[in-house]
């Protein structure tokens, strides 16, 4: 999901990348080679934040089995994971753009932290490139809240944050080619065919989610 769904992220983190880029110094900036591990800290640091933003998702069933109880709790998450990646799909794919305004339920606490990024501008170090993607890494993201939804369903904290933290490891080839290969990826993302298979590629997981017995990939207790 995070792999199909990541060229999304160019025109939502493309502006960010390009902040920490251009706040280096221009000797790093200039040379691949120097420019690449600031980018790769940066990136570990926002998917560090993911897996800590699936860890507490993963509380949620514990809290909905409280007045529902442990199965309709956990169906009701199942249903409710698939409703948001369909959305998140549509969305994608073109076919549904209102689904941004879903992105507004993160935007008080981001204006509580986003400051904290400003601050660790410009630079310096690749510590501060790791601090900064953790800080960014809580922008609000209707992908990254669909992911999230589907860490939910896992009903376990630990699950909850490996599936985050494996979502955040799909999006960084295409996040970190950001950095290396913008104007390529900038095309890819583009194109409209491409959107709208990724569209439909997240809309099957939705369904998958929605009626797990139709994996074929469901692994089956013995």
């Amino acid at each position: 999901m995070g792999l199909f769904s990541s060229l999304h992220c160019i025109s939502m983190c493309g502006s960010i990348i390009g902040t920490l880029t251009l706040s280096l110094k221009p000797e790093i900036r200039n040379r691949k080679a120097l420019l690449f591990p600031f980018v790769l800290n940066y990136n570990i640091g926002r998917i560090v934040s993911y897996a800590l933003a699936g860890a507490l998702a993963g509380m949620l069933e514990a809290l909905l089995s409280l007045p529902f109880g442990d199965g309709h709790g956990h169906r009701l998450l199942q249903l409710l994971s698939a409703a948001i990646m369909t959305g998140a799909g549509l969305y994608v794919a073109g076919w549904f753009p209102r689904f941004a305004y879903i992105e507004k339920a993160g935007a008080r606490f981001w204006k509580l932290i986003e400051p904290l990024g400003r601050r660790l501008i410009p630079v310096q170090t690749r510590t501060q490139a790791f601090f900064f993607g953790m800080i960014w890494g809580w922008l609000p993201c209707g992908l990254v809240y669909a992911a999230l939804a589907l860490a939910a369903t896992t009903g376990d904290i630990i699950r909850s944050g490996l599936t985050m933290f494996a979502f955040g490891l799909g999006t960084l080839p295409a996040v970190i080619g950001l950095g290396i290969m913008t104007s390529l990826l900038t095309r890819l993302s583009r194109l409209r065919y491409f959107k709208q298979s990724v569209g439909l590629f997240m809309i099957i997981i939705a369904l998958l989610a929605a009626f797990p017995w139709l994996n074929p990939l469901r692994l089956q207790h013995i």
